[in-house]
């Protein structure tokens, strides 16, 4: 008998109901007092740390300034991250283990066959404006989702495997799929309440900045456009009834300055503007991070290794253009970027080539069966010959009287990688050239399928599913993840097989197979990945052992950091005195 994960995870969940606390020892509050726990409902989250403290104002970096808060319609790792603490799911995976934890959801029951699922919601959960969220809430969410009219299609993915969720009571909510697919119940345990007497009967498509109504730990602040917006923490939330959020979501305030320029932004973190900051540039952490305030220890400099799911990035092509539908042209121009010695002069070797769209899959997030592709111009001008492209007297490369125009759209201040693209790619003949936008107009040539070619970077889940990212289905979906508009139907086949199949063994067979045809295919030039976190942050916080959780990346600060009031009056008589603090560990380890 196979050995199923969804069905562990489902035993797990099925008899799921409402239970106290069994901590043994009752964690202290900021003020020094014992907290008394066991009123609490469920189990406490391990990661959350027992000596947080709440208050006072983080401060940190959040890039350019959106065009929209709206994560439903516009899509980005910073929106999804802020929505996340407005509004709540019914369900979250557990921080450490495969299990679910109910949050909206107090209780719920699956079906024997696994297509019918049944919420009863939590009787205290209530919105910010103190009415009762409802099953109807969370119905209306599945409304406004599916709407038609409404640019939220990633979204629609996964709920249009469901039927409209009847509303039982004001309490209960069940969901019947309409076929079988493993990710049902994480699916619908994604679902999430929107407040339906805020909403109903609103363009959702004009929702971007005002959230006056929310469920979770935060609600909206201040403004001031291109500058900075606050969230403030709510005193009220419901949540705080739940074990699984004590000691969690202790910041008073959160500050988000938005600041494009990742230099100017360490500038600012220097200056103590930003508390903490996250760095995603090798040449910043290698060349840029010996100030005095790190060599005086008033700043810990560390690298985190957790278990984060590892995804790809690449250039994607725009496979809907005629001049990229020739693999051999994509081959040749993925022989024309020079990873090892971007790798080496640029990024100091910190991360690693990628030869797979799924790392996680490997030992060492690479395939052992498989190479990187190797800068090789001359077998590029090989591949470009046979695909009828040709020098012409210009020295550029034509075709039926076309030139082979290459751009790139960026909006990033260090280009140096794209530029030693472009002029590998000029050397064999290509036009190429590199437009500065903004992040917003490229997003929105990008949803039109303007473009050429896309560095896209994208995050992975702890549970597979690369429906989104590749069936053809999504191919001509504005606002879709499949930012090629790649079309196999030996890929379709395959993820249509994965949705039953239940062994996680499996799965992960049938994505590695997955794999190895789209490697051959290249919708996307893959690029590189980091295995580790790199982050600076001021020594005036209580953090978790391994600062981040297990499987999470720079939303745990918020999640469970707090300020340690005696950490900061050491550093501020440190500074005032101009002595020395402790150094910090570099490297950090989750076991």
């Amino acid at each position: 008998m196979k050995l199923i994960l969804s069905l562990i995870l489902v035993l797990s969940t099925i008899s799921c109901q409402k239970k106290k606390t069994t901590s043994s020892t009752s964690p202290a509050s900021s003020s020094g007092k014992v907290i008394d726990v066991s009123n609490l409902e469920g189990e406490l989250d391990p990661i959350a740390t027992t000596e947080a403290e709440v208050g006072g104002t983080l401060t940190q970096w959040a890039g350019s300034y959106p065009k929209s808060l709206n994560m439903w319609e516009e899509y980005t790792s910073f929106n999804s991250d802020l929505m996340g603490l407005l509004y709540e799911p019914l369900l979250d995976m557990h921080s450490v283990e495969d299990k679910a934890v109910g949050l909206l959801a107090q209780s719920w029951t699956i079906s024997t066959d696994q297509k019918e699922f049944t919420y009863k919601l939590n009787p205290k959960a209530k919105w910010s404006d103190g009415k009762a969220i409802t099953a109807a809430d969370v119905q209306f969410y599945y409304d406004v989702i599916m709407n038609p009219k409404h640019q939220t299609p990633i979204f629609r993915i996964g709920l249009s495997r469901f039927n409209r969720p009847e509303v039982i009571d004001s309490l209960t909510l069940k969901i019947e799929a309409k076929e079988p697919h493993w990710m049902n119940f994480w699916e619908t345990g994604r679902l999430t309440a929107f407040p339906k007497h805020l909403w109903e009967g609103k363009d959702f498509n004009k929702v971007k900045w005002e959230f006056p109504i929310v469920s979770g730990p935060y609600k909206i602040g201040e403004f001031k456009e291109n500058r900075y917006f606050t969230l403030k923490r709510r005193a009220d939330w419901w949540g705080r009834s739940l074990a699984y959020n004590h000691n969690k979501f202790n910041f008073e305030k959160i500050k988000y300055r938005f600041i494009s320029d990742r230099v100017k932004a360490l500038e600012a973190f220097k200056k103590g503007d930003l508390l903490t900051y996250g760095i995603y540039t090798s040449s910043i952490w290698m060349k840029q991070t010996d100030f005095p305030s790190i060599k005086k220890g008033w700043v810990a400099r560390e690298r985190i290794f957790n278990q984060e799911p590892k995804s790809f990035q690449g250039f994607a092509f725009n496979l809907r253009l005629k001049k990229f539908q020739d693999k051999k042209v994509r081959k040749a121009i993925a022989h024309l970027l020079n990873l090892r010695l971007i790798n080496e002069k640029l990024m100091y070797n910190q991360y690693f080539i990628l030869n797979s769209f799924f790392p996680d899959l490997y030992p060492n997030k690479i395939n052992p069966k498989r190479g990187i592709v190797e800068y090789q111009p001359e077998l590029a001008r090989q591949l470009l010959a046979e695909a009828g492209w040709k020098p012409n007297s210009n020295g550029l490369l034509e075709k039926e009287g076309e030139v082979f125009t290459i751009n790139f759209m960026t909006a990033s201040p260090d280009i140096r990688y794209l530029t030693i693209f472009v002029e590998d790619l000029k050397k064999v003949g290509f036009k190429a050239s590199i437009e500065k936008l903004s992040y917003a107009t490229i997003r929105k040539r990008v949803t039109k399928f303007e473009f050429d070619m896309r560095m896209s970077a994208w995050g992975a889940a702890r549970l597979r599913n690369p429906e989104s990212l590749w069936h053809s289905r999504e191919a001509d979906n504005q606002n879709s993840n499949n930012v090629p508009g790649y079309k196999n139907p030996i890929v379709d086949s395959i993820i249509n097989a994965l949705k039953v199949e239940p062994d996680i063994k499996l799965r992960n067979e049938g994505i590695a197979i997955m794999d190895s045809i789209l490697v051959e295919d290249i919708p996307y030039i893959l690029m590189w990945q980091s295995n580790h976190h790199r982050l600076l942050y001021w020594k005036m916080f209580n953090t978790p052992t391994y600062r981040f959780s297990k499987f999470g990346r720079g939303e745990s600060i918020i999640k469970y950091w707090s300020f340690n009031s005696t950490k900061q009056n050491s550093l501020s008589k440190a500074q005032d005195q101009d002595q020395s603090l402790p150094q910090n560990r570099g490297d950090i380890h989750y076991k």
